[in-house]
């Protein structure tokens, strides 16, 4: 099992994860957007096409995985163009029309100086829009980290398993509201949604975190122990959860928009 982000394992539930992106594409203002970003761009196929659905004049998809990457240049067009980088650090000279952020923000700390930067990138009258996950009291996360202080994992990990991001950096929503308020971004439009996902069986989720949250497992433990660490994260999950067919997965997602005046824009 690869230590980078898998794209296959990732693509498995393409569908349920592109309605997120797509409603927050949703809640972009059409019209003149020359130059944009989308920060942690994955496979990127979601990238070229908000980029045409938009109208976008040019569009920089950024990762910092190289397989995700690899796979994003297959779907590169003359308009779309990606590159390696991190994500928390990135911010340009107030000449973004949109800052777009899918599922991506929860991975990096200090969301407070991460926004911070990336308002800092748009242009007058530009547009963020980030979409961030924040399921981590659900079964399907609580389960993992449990499994990461048992034996033997604890040991490989030196007894300090990796946290789950989404509980340590997401905020809730009214801290997003306020701290872009705080940053100049006009009319902050914050929700939190709920979005079903009804899979055939209840160790289905197995599947869908392998591609997303237990990538932080694996990049630490030794490749012996990928396989161990999923059997046994199966049976705490289903213990939690049952086994179920089918089984109502509910993921609560935040979607963030707004836009910087001309005189916040920086």
């Amino acid at each position: 099992m690869a230590t980078d982000w898998n794209p296959a394992q990732y693509q498995r539930f393409a569908t349920q994860r592109a309605q997120p992106f797509w409603d927050l594409v949703e809640l972009i203002h059409r019209g003149a957007i020359e130059r944009a970003v989308d920060l942690g761009c994955g496979t990127g196929d979601l990238t070229v096409s908000a980029a045409e659905r938009l109208g976008i004049g040019h569009m920089t998809g950024i990762d910092s995985s190289p397989a995700m990457l690899e796979q994003a240049e297959q779907h590169g067009r003359v308009h779309v163009a990606f590159e390696y980088g991190d994500i928390a650090r990135w911010t340009s000279d107030g000449d973004h029309d949109l800052v777009l952020a899918n599922a991506a923000l929860q991975w990096v700390p200090d969301h407070q100086a991460v926004l911070e930067r990336w308002i800092a990138a748009l242009a007058p009258e530009g547009q963020l829009a980030v979409q961030v996950p924040a399921n981590h009291d659900h079964p399907s996360h609580l389960a993992s980290s449990h499994v990461s202080h048992q034996e033997p994992f604890a040991s490989a990990f030196d007894g300090e398993p990796p946290p789950d991001p989404t509980a340590v950096n997401v905020l809730a929503p009214e801290q997003y509201a306020t701290l872009l308020h705080e940053l100049g971004v006009r009319e902050p439009h914050v929700r939190l949604q709920v979005y079903p996902h009804l899979f055939e069986r209840s160790a289905d989720v197995v599947e869908w975190t392998k591609g997303t949250s237990l990538t932080r497992f694996f990049r630490r433990l030794p490749a012996e122990l990928h396989d161990p660490f999923v059997d046994a994260y199966r049976e705490e999950l289903l213990d939690r959860i049952g086994r179920v067919e089918p089984y109502f997965y509910a993921f609560k997602r935040i979607l963030i928009w707004g836009r910087v005046s001309r005189t916040d824009a920086r």
